[in-house]
């Protein structure tokens, strides 16, 4: 996946988050709905991001971005802030 891909991907799953907002906003879901949703959404931004990160840092030392992968979400999820 090329970085406009990622970074088309992260757009849309931003746009997803933003509507399941306002659709509970709005009534048209339940809470529980909504955060389990939410919760698959921020895993595959955390994904995304990742990826990007290491397209980035790979480009950076000069080796080739499209040898990165996409690393699991339990590992993409135990990264220390």
């Amino acid at each position: 996946m090329r970085d406009h891909e990622i970074l088309s991907k992260i757009s849309e799953l931003v746009d997803e988050e933003r509507e399941l907002r306002d659709r509970l906003s709005a009534g048209e879901l339940s809470s529980s709905e909504e955060h389990a949703r939410i919760k698959t959404l921020e895993e595959s931004l955390d994904q995304c991001w990742d990826l990007l990160r290491q397209r980035r840092a790979k480009r950076r030392v000069g080796d080739d971005p499209d040898n990165a992968e996409a690393r699991p979400v339990s590992e993409v999820e135990g990264y220390r802030q």
